[in-house]
């Protein structure tokens, strides 16, 4: 027993030593974990977006919030410095719609996704043949409400860090395929895991109508309206038999579950908005048929001829989450080439008005970037916005506050405002100067590296490569049957808008639900008169070169079959 004395003395003698020490550490750590959690910009024009700009004022930035702002602001000792004289100081932008951080196919959620991987991008509406897919689904891929975007989200990649760059801190994402295409989540979009960039989730459910492409139903624009109807009325049935189930379980047979209709019920409920992918006056005005029918929560996407129907969309209080990719020529102005129709050159001068007219309409809408594949023309098409009538405090309001009030956020993003997050952007010079530079972006209330964009790393503006560009003048033939009729097809590729005109034996109509996919896939709907009446066709086929083929379908009709060509145009040398 002797020996265990001087043991235990030793221990006591030891614990004597490191208790004071011990009892100092986590005050060290913390003090630590607050000289690098606090900033304190200096000197600097801040721009609130809630009131009147500050012409030379300090933010403090303390723990991811803003922690005060205002001219007489004194920075605290433990906060570190930017001299911001000569700055100026924004909200960070948000962009209302995109895919970023989410892979373009993945089989399956992937919710342990590592840091760095491969963001999704900037590209919207997409046509895959691969959608996410939710396990346990009663529904085939492109049919599943309850996808959640938050399960295939991956931090990191040149999307988002290009997005940065572009003074973007808050994005909403979505999953880009299919008709019920997932539910959204709002990002910042820095963060080492998933869970550290989710700002809100879900936020809305997304919806498209272009027919799936796997060949299973739906396959034309009537099925996919048809699908949408059946799923909430099937919802709707779903709902009343499980409250009546927890009223009187007893004695009752317990109804079968189903994740893809218990995912509409918030939906049916108004709990949550639908966001319908929309451009044409004509697709906007069904998307608000079926949001009426349903009382359904709406907002629209795209957007492109929505101040068309801007009174409407006031009226019914719908928000719009309006492109800036607008329309433009995306292939070289040959001499030899056929002209552009008179429709496609009149889009692309009013693509950029649409925004004045909504607030002159009195119309809520926010800015996204759309399908995008140079990030650098979101702030280029801002200020074309601005040129074409548009205000430069809305043109901000549509960019900060005003997608932060749609999407449900505005209590802690939009505006630069104690307690908010600090989602800031410091640039030197106005922010809509063309000559402005972005010198810091802080998102979570921590600076991010902003490193100039490779102009040589660029994705190209075509989807699928020059084999697949659809614009030309097409002259087809269609059979239905009865025999060969006549039709010229007029197609305009801008990006990955597809649009155009088709006329001949069929009447006279304009293209909808137009998209192309990689391998020169081409899908589209035009209106055509037939024996006497007038329905909706879908023309789905593949192009090779100049030529195209593929298959009709008219309601209550066996498919029909179409060939087409198109004139050659020469090469532009820098394409050969």
């Amino acid at each position: 027993m002797p020996r265990v004395y001087p043991r235990i003395a030793i221990v006591m003698a030891t614990s004597i030593v490191l208790l004071p020490l011990l009892s100092l550490a986590p005050s060290s750590i913390n003090a630590q974990r607050g000289s690098l959690d606090t900033y304190a910009i200096t000197n600097a024009r801040i721009v609130t977006v809630s009131g009147v700009p500050i012409e030379r004022g300090t933010i403090v930035i303390r723990d991811g919030l803003i922690a005060g702002v205002g001219a007489n602001v004194t920075a605290p000792a433990d906060a570190r410095i930017i001299d911001g004289a000569g700055l100026t100081i924004y909200p960070g932008l948000i962009d209302s719609s995109t895919s970023l951080g989410i892979p373009q196919a993945l089989p399956s959620p992937s919710p342990s996704a590592a840091p760095g991987g491969g963001g999704g991008g900037f590209a919207q509406l997409r046509p895959q043949t691969s959608t996410t897919v939710a396990l346990n689904s009663t529904q085939p891929p492109g049919l599943q409400p309850e996808v959640l975007a938050e399960d295939f989200l991956r931090p990191g990649g040149e999307q988002i860090e290009a997005a940065r760059n572009a003074g973007i801190t808050t994005a909403l994402t979505a999953p880009r395929q299919g008709i019920w295409m997932g539910q959204s989540a709002l990002i910042n979009l820095a963060g080492d895991t998933t869970q550290q960039m989710i700002v809100r989730s879900p936020v809305a459910l997304h919806v498209g109508f272009t027919p799936l492409r796997s060949g299973v139903y739906p396959t034309s624009l009537m099925g996919v309206f048809a699908a949408l109807r059946q799923m909430l009325l099937d919802a709707g049935r779903y709902r009343d038999m499980q409250q009546a189930y927890e009223r009187s379980p007893r004695g009752t047979r317990r109804p079968d579950q189903d994740r893809s209709l218990a995912a509409l019920l918030p939906v049916l409920d108004g709990a949550m908005p639908v966001v319908m992918y929309a451009d044409r006056e004509r697709e906007i005005d069904r998307a608000l048929d079926l949001a009426e029918e349903f009382k359904l929560k709406v907002i629209i996407a795209g957007g492109l001829e929505s101040s068309k129907v801007a009174d409407r969309l006031r009226e019914r209080k719908v928000p719009v989450l309006l492109s800036l990719n607008f329309p433009r020529r995306t292939t070289a102005a040959l001499p030899e080439a056929d002209p552009e129709p008179i429709r496609v050159l009149r889009e692309r001068v009013e693509a950029p008005k649409a925004a004045a007219r909504l607030v002159t309409a009195r119309a809520k809408f926010a800015f996204q970037s759309g399908a995008m594949t140079n990030i650098a023309d979101f702030r280029a098409n801002l200020v074309r916005a601005i040129e074409n009538g548009l205000a430069r405090e809305d043109a901000l309001r549509a960019v900060t506050i005003w997608p932060a009030e749609i999407l449900g956020v505005s209590d802690r993003l939009g505006t630069i405002e104690v307690g908010k997050i600090a989602n800031l952007l410091v640039t030197r010079g106005d922010l809509f100067d063309r000559n402005r530079t972005i010198t810091h972006v802080f998102i979570d209330g921590r600076p991010v590296d902003l490193r100039p964009a490779d102009p040589t790393s660029a994705p190209s503006v075509i989807a699928g490569g020059g084999s697949a560009v659809a614009t030309g003048t097409w002259t087809l033939n269609i059979n239905l049957g009865t025999g060969d009729l006549a039709a010229t097809l007029i197609l305009q590729q801008e990006g990955e808008r597809l649009s155009g005109s088709m006329q001949g034996g069929f009447g006279t109509g304009e293209i909808a639900n137009a998209s192309t996919g990689p391998g020169g896939e081409v899908r589209f709907t035009v209106p055509v008169t037939f024996e006497g009446q007038t329905a909706e066709a879908t023309f789905a086929g593949r192009m090779t070169g100049n030529e195209m083929q593929g298959s009709v379908t008219l309601v209550g009709r066996a498919p029909g079959s179409f060939t087409g060509t198109r004139a050659a145009a020469p090469v532009p040398p820098s394409a050969r």
